[in-house]
C-alpha cells in the first residue's frame, strides 16, 4: 500500500501512472458538478424542438404585445374613440337613460366592449346634426331631391330624426340577427350539455366544457355560455346569472333552457333527464320552422311569378301573333 495513505485499498494501483489519489477524487468532483449542471439544464430546457420553438413564440407575442401596448398609450390622445369618449364624457352621457338603454342591446348584439357604447352614444348625438346638415346641403347646391323651397326643412327634419334613430335600429337587426344564431346552435349545445351531464360534470363544469367545443362552430352560444359559468362562480345568488342570460339573448328558446336548469336546480331532478327532453324539443321546434318556411314558400313566390314571370310568357307566346295580325291589317 501506499504510505501517504494507508487506507486507499489498492485504488492507487488503478490509477494510470501520474495520477495520485487526490487528482482523482478531484476529477470525480468536478465531473459531479458538472452532471449536476446539466441534469439542471436538461431539466428546465424544452424538451423537443416543438416545444423550444412554442416558447420563442410566446416570447415574441409578450415582447410585441408590450409594444402595442406602449404605442396605443402614446397614440390613446389622437384616437377617434378618445376624442368620442372626450366627448361622451363631458356632456356626462354615460349616465343618462339612453345609455342604460345602449348597455342591454349592446350587450345582446354582442357588443361588449366600453368603445362601443361611447361611439353609440357618439352616433346618437352627431349624426342627427350630420344628417340635417346634408340635407340642407342637398336643397341649396346639389338639389338632389325635387322638393319646393317652402318645405325645404322637412327633409332636414326627417333627416335629423332618422340619424337620432338609426343606430338603434342597426343595435335591434343585429340583435335579432345574434338570437337566430343562437336559436341554430342551441340543440348542439343542448346535446353536448346532455352528453356532459351524464359524464357526472356539474352544471358550471359542463357550460365551461360546452363552450370550449362551441367557440368554433357557434362562437356566439359559446361565449353566452362561458359568461354564465363565469357569473355562476362568483355571483352570490345562481338565479340572477340565469337572469343575465335571459336579459342578454332575449331568447325563447334560451329562457327555456334556463328554467329546466333553475327548475333543475330548486327540486333536484335529474340534469341530464331533463336536458334530453329540452334537446328533443328543440329540434322538433327547428323542424317545425324549416317546414313552414317551405310552406309559404309558393305564397311568396306568387307575387314575384305574377309580375315579372307571366309577362315574358305572354310577351314571349302572344308577341309572334300580335305581330302577324298587325301585318295583316296593315295589308288591307
Amino acid at each position: 500500500m501506499n504510505a501517504g495513505h494507508p487506507q486507499d485499498f489498492g485504488i492507487a494501483r488503478l490509477l494510470p501512472a501520474g495520477v495520485g489519489l487526490d487528482d482523482a477524487i478531484a476529477m470525480l468532483a468536478a465531473l459531479a458538478v458538472l452532471t449536476m449542471f446539466l441534469a439542471l439544464w436538461q431539466t428546465f430546457r424544452p424538451k423537443d424542438a416543438f416545444e423550444r420553438r412554442l416558447q420563442r413564440v410566446v416570447e415574441r407575442r409578450e415582447t410585441m404585445r408590450r409594444a402595442a401596448l406602449a404605442a396605443r398609450t402614446r397614440r390613446q390622445s389622437r384616437r377617434p374613440v378618445g376624442l368620442m369618449r372626450a366627448a361622451v364624457t363631458r356632456l356626462d352621457l354615460l349616465r343618462s337613460r339612453h345609455a342604460t338603454e345602449a348597455r342591454l342591446l349592446l350587450a345582446r348584439a354582442g357588443m361588449r366592449s366600453s368603445d362601443a357604447m361611447v361611439a353609440f352614444l357618439f352616433g346618437r348625438l352627431i349624426l342627427p346634426s350630420i344628417g340635417a346638415a346634408a340635407a340642407l346641403m342637398d336643397d341649396s347646391l346639389l338639389n338632389l331631391m325635387p322638393i319646393p323651397h317652402d318645405l325645404r326643412f322637412v327633409p332636414a327634419i326627417g333627416a335629423a330624426v332618422l340619424g337620432f334613430y338609426a343606430p338603434k335600429i342597426y343595435l335591434t337587426n343585429a340583435a335579432k340577427k345574434r338570437a337566430k344564431k343562437l336559436q341554430l346552435a342551441l340543440p348542439d349545445g343542448v346535446d353536448l350539455m346532455v352528453i356532459c351531464a351524464e359524464a357526472g360534470l356539474s352544471l358550471d363544469a359542463t357550460l365551461l366544457r360546452v363552450s370550449r367545443e362551441l367557440a368554433n362552430s357557434f362562437p356566439e352560444l359559446a361565449e353566452e355560455l362561458a359568461i354564465t359559468a363565469a357569473e355562476l362562480t362568483f355571483l352570490p345568488d345562481r338565479r340572477m346569472a340565469f337572469d343575465n342570460l335571459n336579459n342578454r339573448t332575449d331568447s325563447d328558446a334560451i329562457r327555456a333552457i334556463v328554467n329546466t336548469l333553475q327548475q333543475t336546480a330548486k327540486f333536484g331532478t335529474p340534469l341530464a333527464q331533463s336536458l334530453r327532453v329540452l334537446s328533443a324539443e328543440s329540434r322538433a321546434a327547428r323542424l317545425t320552422r324549416a317546414e313552414e318556411k317551405a310552406a309559404r314558400l309558393p305564397a311568396m313566390l306568387t307575387v314575384p311569378m305574377i309580375v315579372f314571370i307571366l309577362p315574358t310568357l305572354f310577351i314571349v307566346l302572344l308577341g309572334p301573333a300580335a305581330i302577324n295580325i298587325m301585318d295583316t291589317f296593315a295589308k288591307h
